[in-house]
């Protein structure tokens, strides 16, 4: 990881648009690339978590004016495709060039050949369509808004996909920015007990600032500290905001391991929705199964309890218009997960505390003109 010149981003389609990167983020995501565990090219940078200001337009662009504060969805997605028109952006059949996968994101493994954000220039395609526009406050508040870029609205779709209504019961597996995300939407969305299971102690304090309760699995089983606190019964709904790296307390990984807990942590009949990233293939994984990207899933328990499940990326654009007037209206606050911002020169000492989870790295921002005061 270093920090280099590279060619500036410029306009190279009528429908571009020019975003000078003020604001980006670190994100879990990154470091499966960082670690080697996913394809990414040499050369290429990563930054799929974006906020700036538009410096330039295309000719074909109409709604986008230079001067505009924009947020930028992590899914870079045409718009008129079959997939965009159903509402799924995150899985746009024009941005991903490789016809028999669906799916792009800036600066990303697999995802297109699209340029990341963690530069001081960003080319934006299909603009009008991609940018989220930001009110006056956006510059004072970039750290709020740019968690509009992925972990707000993943979080949110976790959530969403597990069915999470007010009074419900919910339980999040991981406590890292995804996982805070997912319980700060159960929140947000009225749950009346969210239970988040982690072992980091920092993370895990971080949590319970929010309302929710801390689960140490390190500590306690987390299927039955669960089973305790609904009565036996399990929760309403759960998330899983872990993904294909998760350990066991000793250290030992297993990319079933959260998958079979969640099964077992949620009543029947009960729903869940799966964030965490699982890929194809990980030849860096540590039993074969998971060399070919599958798990020893208890599909068994899955199937006698009824439950429901639902996975994959977020459509980022299907909630971040509304989650962006919640924090313009002082309804949520998502820049309560920040740990710390630094410049970008920053970023290789920055990735290398974010990847040994040390104490009180739970997420990172990354400003390009310099840290924010």
């Amino acid at each position: 990881m270093s920090v280099n010149d590279v060619p500036d981003a410029r306009i190279e389609s009528p429908t571009d648009v020019l975003v000078q990167i003020t604001t980006t983020n670190i994100c879990g995501s990154d470091l499966h690339m960082y670690e080697g565990r996913t394809d990414f090219e040499t050369g290429r940078w990563f930054g799929h978590e974006n906020l700036g200001q538009v410096i330039e337009v295309g000719d074909g662009v109409d709604k986008i004016r230079v001067g505009d504060y924009v947020v930028l969805p992590f899914n870079v997605a045409c718009g008129h495709c079959k997939n965009c028109e159903r509402g799924l952006t995150n899985y746009c059949l024009t941005a991903q060039p490789n016809k028999e996968w669906a799916g792009a994101a800036y600066g990303f493994a697999d995802m297109g050949p699209w340029a990341g954000g963690q530069a001081e220039l960003l080319r934006v395609p299909w603009g009008d369509f991609n940018c989220l526009r930001l009110g006056e406050d956006a510059e004072e508040r970039q750290n709020d808004y740019v968690m509009l870029a992925d972990i707000f609205p993943t979080g949110y779709h976790a959530t969403e996909m597990a069915n999470v209504k007010p009074g419900d019961q919910t339980v999040i597996y991981g406590a890292g920015p995804v996982g805070c995300m997912a319980a700060y939407s159960a929140i947000l969305k009225g749950a009346s007990k969210v239970m988040v299971v982690d072992r980091h102690p920092d993370r895990l304090k971080k949590i319970e600032e929010i309302g929710a309760i801390a689960i140490d699995d390190s500590a306690v089983d987390p299927v039955e500290a669960v089973n305790d606190m609904t009565m036996g019964l399990g929760a309403d709904n759960g998330c899983e905001c872990v993904g294909y790296q998760a350990h066991d307390p000793d250290g030992n990984e297993h990319a079933n391991l959260t998958l079979n807990r969640l099964v077992q942590s949620v009543r029947f009949t009960g729903e869940i929705g799966v964030v965490g990233v699982f890929i194809p293939q990980d030849p860096g994984a540590a039993d074969e199964l998971a060399k070919q990207g599958e798990v020893a899933f208890d599909f068994g328990e899955f199937w006698f309890r009824g439950q429901k499940l639902g996975s994959g990326q977020a459509p980022v654009k299907k909630y971040n218009r509304r989650l962006r007037d919640l924090i313009a209206g002082d309804k949520a606050k998502p820049s309560w997960v920040v740990s710390h911002e630094l410049s970008l020169n920053e970023a290789p000492e920055a990735y290398e505390h974010f990847d040994n989870r040390d104490d009180g790295w739970t997420k990172v921002v990354l400003h390009p003109a310099g840290a924010a005061a």
